[in-house]
């Protein structure tokens, strides 16, 4: 399943900061009847995600009725992506991490 989308990066802060992407609701309700044949348990959604020049595979989190997508610092550094920033997001999901 592919899914390509633009979205807000947003911070959260728990023990650790950690920066995220929302899926926009028509994206997860899709994700969501897709689950049960991509999920690994818990479920989280293993992706294969692009932004910009850079490829990682991740898992995305489901979140009040919606799915994040983590940015790593590794990925935000090589993109020069900060909070508040619009981002295009392009994912194969089902690839495991």
């Amino acid at each position: 399943m592919e899914v390509e989308f633009t979205g807000d990066v947003f911070e959260w802060r728990g023990p650790a900061p950690y920066y995220y992407v929302a899926v926009p609701d028509d994206d997860s309700d899709d994700i969501k009847e897709a689950s049960p044949m991509l999920t690994y348990g818990w479920g989280v959604i293993p992706a294969r995600v692009v932004v910009g020049d850079t490829e990682w595979t991740t898992s995305l989190f489901p979140k009040d009725g919606r799915y994040l997508v983590p940015l790593k610092d590794k990925v935000r550094k090589a993109e020069g992506i900060d909070v508040g920033a619009v981002i295009e997001v392009s994912m194969v999901l089902g690839e495991r991490p």
